[in-house]
């Protein structure tokens, strides 16, 4: 604060002191001095900060140099190693190289930029139609069950050491179809023992919702007996 606010303030605190409601609650003398106070509390203040920034960056000095002569020790370690091992070289590749020449890409080999695509869609207004359709088809969803598939194959296998697919089909008729047989064909496939004699061919067949009877032709395949 210069010297001209510091008096202009000092006139201030005589009018306010000087005003009547505070004379009647007696203030404190050191009240005309307190900016005073005010100035000398920061001077001190402003000493104290710079003595703890000194104090800092001393520490802050002394880490530093205990950060480098840790560096320094750690490097003078590896460079002991590294001539007490001059003499006794590792065997074989201890640095395996991904390839031993540079890739070099030239800018003009690379692709020029290609704008996106971008479709024109004409606004066309749509109109209602009226077209009937079955919508039961979208209920009606088949369920097959692996488990009892693998338990047709299992009972198979309890009385013989081999049985083809075919066999397996005839003696279980298919309940839903294609979706049933191609069902037993991803366990044919999972199957441990599994043999496929592509010379000979198997018929299948099963019958519709509708009554109409289909058959496939297969490879036979042939289920083993695990043990």
């Amino acid at each position: 604060m210069s010297q001209s606010r510091q008096e202009e303030l000092s006139l201030l605190l005589e009018e306010v002191l000087a005003l009547p409601p505070i004379i009647s609650m007696r203030p404190d003398n050191r009240l005309r001095r307190v900016h005073y106070d005010w100035l000398e509390a920061g001077e001190h203040t402003q000493r104290t900060v710079a003595r703890l920034s000194e104090q800092l960056r001393r520490f802050l000095d002394d880490k530093a140099w205990l950060e480098n002569r840790r560096i320094m020790d750690i490097l003078h370690n590896v460079e002991t190693q590294a001539l007490d091992l001059r003499d006794d070289l590792p065997s074989g590749g201890f640095m395996p190289l991904d390839g031993s020449s540079a890739l070099i890409e030239l800018p003009l080999e690379r692709t020029l930029y290609r704008p996106p695509f971008r479709p024109l869609i004409a606004g066309v207004a749509l109109d209602e139609g009226d077209a009937e359709i079955d919508t039961a088809i979208l209920y009606a969803q088949v369920v097959v069950d692996r488990a009892e598939l693998l338990r047709n194959i299992r009972l198979e296998l309890q009385t013989r050491s081999q049985v083809t697919l075919g066999e397996v089909v005839a003696r279980h008729p298919l309940h839903n179809g294609l979706a049933e047989l191609v069902a037993y064909l991803q366990l044919a496939g999972e199957w441990p023992r599994t043999t496929v004699d592509e010379g000979v061919e198997e018929q299948v067949q099963w019958q519709s919702p509708a009554g109409i009877t289909r058959e496939a032709t297969l490879p036979r395949i042939i289920l083993l007996r695990n043990g």
